[in-house]
């Protein structure tokens, strides 16, 4: 890791790990039953200063994906299949967590696949991927861009769950009794 942040334009850059990240919800999206899936999607959290936060977050996942763009991979070094491993995982979660949203009917809250897991599984996804890039390039400007949407997602995280709280009331009060907030081992569905 060097402090002058790495800057060339080639084949196996990082942008490679960004796209296929961004594939599951453009897909979504994009094969989705119209009004159903952005329904699903469509959240507006209030939360203080929610607009300025907002703009703050995409220029991040922005400035990510563009220099995403000139970061090269570290092929070959152990630092690449550590990077590798973690983006696979967070992909498979990433992948399931947009699954399990399209399936879930509307009006009922997302507990199935990985929200089995944690009750915020694309924020989990997302900032593996981020550290998985920061990893297989050896890069402090995406581990710094990293720590930033971390911040961020504990930041929106708990607005979510108020939300939901009043969106799906009982249900989703039941369902955060049985699951961690990031990640863990579900608590049992038994009732005593």
């Amino acid at each position: 890791m060097s402090i002058t942040p790495a800057f060339e334009i080639g084949l196996w850059n990082a942008w490679i790990f960004m796209v296929c990240f961004l594939l599951p919800p453009i897909i979504s999206i994009l094969v989705g039953k119209g009004k159903a899936t952005s329904k699903r999607l469509n959240v507006s959290v209030p939360i203080k200063h929610e607009k300025l936060l907002n703009v703050i977050s995409t220029a991040i996942m922005v400035a990510g994906i563009i220099y995403s763009i000139f970061l090269p991979l570290q092929l070959g070094k152990v630092w690449f299949f550590i990077g590798l491993i973690i983006f696979l995982i967070a992909f498979v979660i990433s992948l399931s967590a947009t699954f399990f949203v399209r399936t879930t009917p509307i009006g009922k809250p997302f507990t199935k696949g990985p929200y089995r897991y944690s009750r915020h599984p694309y924020y989990v996804a997302q900032t593996l991927i981020f550290l998985s890039i920061a990893i297989a390039s050896v890069s402090w400007v995406f581990l710094m861009l990293t720590v930033i949407m971390g911040i961020f997602h504990l930041i929106f995280a708990p607005a979510e769950e108020q939300y939901c709280l009043k969106r799906y009331g009982k249900d989703y009060k039941e369902y955060m009794k049985r699951t961690p907030r990031w990640i863990g081992i579900p608590k049992s569905e038994k009732s005593d």
